[in-house]
């Protein structure tokens, strides 16, 4: 009894500890995929978790940093758009970032917590904040830094809109035919109005 009021008070054991921050990562995303960011609660994420609810708090706070948490995790493979701009002949950038951007939302595995991200960031203004906070440091900022002039970060942002546009269309408002299109038919036509952004005059 006495050993396990000391363990109580004290931390729980690294690995129990990783564990659990996993746990409840996971219970995130997928209320926040299920919810949306307003109908999403800490006592719900707990739940679906199989925590108490203290450890969510004690973990990562309010339910605002937890949805940052969770995203960053979930946006991860987009997070590596900036090496697709960075590896190649700058003359086919644009095909290298809509051809990784398209691959990221046509896989089902990072397609789902994708949807669940922009879902919650459309229709709440915290998520949104967050979301645009991950974005502009984790993404947009990278690629900027890979394009050698002076408009680099106006560039980047007007490519990601280009992008962001068409996945919002075709994945989470599924407009037809854009919805059904071939994929590598809309690689073709938008590589080169997002190399333009990035490297036209």
């Amino acid at each position: 009894m006495t050993g396990v009021t000391a363990r109580g008070r004290g931390r729980p054991p690294r690995a129990e500890s990783a564990d659990t921050r996993d746990r409840i990562l996971t219970a995130a995303r997928e209320e926040f995929s299920e919810r949306g960011y307003d109908r999403t609660s800490v006592r719900g994420i707990a739940k679906a978790a199989g925590v108490d609810p203290a450890l969510v708090h004690h973990y990562f706070g309010t339910k605002e940093q937890v949805f940052a948490a969770a995203i960053e995790v979930a946006f991860a493979p987009a997070l590596n758009a900036p090496t697709a701009v960075a590896d190649g002949p700058q003359d086919q950038v644009g095909e290298r970032l809509a051809r990784f951007i398209f691959g990221v939302w046509e896989n089902p595995t990072t397609r789902k917590p994708l949807l669940a991200i922009v879902r919650s960031a459309v229709n709440n203004d915290t998520a949104a904040a967050v979301f645009r906070r991950l974005v502009a440091s984790q993404l947009l900022r990278r690629i900027a830094d890979q394009l050698d002039l002076p408009d680099a970060e106006l560039r980047a942002e007007l490519a990601a809109a280009q992008l962001v546009g068409c996945a919002m269309l075709r994945y989470v408002i599924k407009v037809e035919p854009l919805a059904s299109a071939d994929v590598e038919q809309i690689i073709a036509r938008v590589a080169p109005v997002v190399q333009g952004h990035l490297t036209g005059p």
